[in-house]
């Protein structure tokens, strides 16, 4: 059950989202907009209580404005960078590298925003992980950074591993290393490659630093980590990256398929995940 109208932040009593609803449409004003890079934003908006409620690995559905003078048909779906609750804020990290996301930049502060969320299965944590490794790379480390928050409001220890082509696209590890020790893995140094990244996964597993993997943003690192949670019998998660149009379930866009039992089933990323067991998951 979904709400019908757009709560508007700010205006009590806008809107249509009864308790029961998991998720609410709303419109949020832009607090702040800004480059990071020469491909990445950081957007940020002021958000009703039940979007601040998004656990980590949800996703929003956000109605981007046309960058040119066609028409988009379908929203954008986007995960959570960062959840402010003390101050009513939510942050969303986004590579601009399509129609969505170009005019989604166009947003200016004091602009307002429509989405819908938070949507999809996130992660979740175990009372008795107290050690988690955090694997990411390009835009999958901004869908990371709310697990690693998480884990630290939870006194969990995080030792995340960054991966990207160079130093600047290593993104948001001043979040990480406020909750943990961050180790980035380049393309410029050859650090990135598989076995070097193998190895010091094999490392923190000896160190018993290493009690549940978390992984988002590319196939070989999530093969990796898959092998290592078999052989060691580390329990993983594994945030999916896909195309998806209504993003509530109905239209099948962005199924995938999966392994269970040894049986082979498809599932819809964006009510049945985002987030999976790493291990039923088969890649790309």
């Amino acid at each position: 059950m979904f709400a019908t109208a757009a709560v508007k932040v700010g205006e009590p009593g806008t809107g249509h989202s009864p308790p029961q609803c998991p998720a609410e449409e709303s419109i949020v004003p832009v607090v702040a907009h800004e480059w990071v890079n020469e491909e990445y934003k950081h957007l940020v908006v002021k958000a009703t209580p039940k979007a601040l409620a998004a656990q980590p690995g949800q996703f929003f559905h956000l109605l981007c404005p046309s960058p040119d003078e066609g028409e988009l048909w379908f929203r954008r779906p986007q995960s959570v960078y960062r959840i402010q609750r003390s101050s009513g804020r939510l942050e969303f990290l986004y590579k601009v590298v399509g129609r969505g996301t170009k005019g989604l930049a166009m947003l200016k502060p004091g602009d307002e925003l429509n989405m819908v969320g938070p949507l999809g299965v996130g992660f979740h944590l175990k009372p008795e992980w107290k050690n988690i490794v955090v694997l990411g790379r390009g835009v999958g480390l901004a869908t990371m950074a709310p697990i690693s928050q998480f884990a630290g409001e939870k006194g969990v220890r995080v030792t995340a591993i960054l991966s990207a082509r160079s130093p600047d696209l290593a993104l948001a590890a001043d979040l990480f290393e406020s909750v943990g020790s961050v180790v980035k893995v380049l393309d410029t140094d050859g650090t990135s490659n598989i076995d070097n990244v193998e190895k010091i996964l094999r490392q923190l597993i000896a160190e018993k630093r290493a009690d549940a993997f978390f992984t988002c943003g590319s196939n070989r690192l999530m093969q990796l980590m898959k092998k290592l949670g078999r052989e060691f019998d580390i329990p993983g998660q594994m945030a999916m990256e896909q195309i998806m149009a209504c993003g509530l379930g109905p239209c099948y866009i962005c199924v995938r398929t999966f392994e269970r039992n040894g049986q082979k089933e498809m599932r819809r990323v964006c009510v049945e995940g985002p987030v999976f067991d790493l291990q039923e998951c088969l890649g790309w």
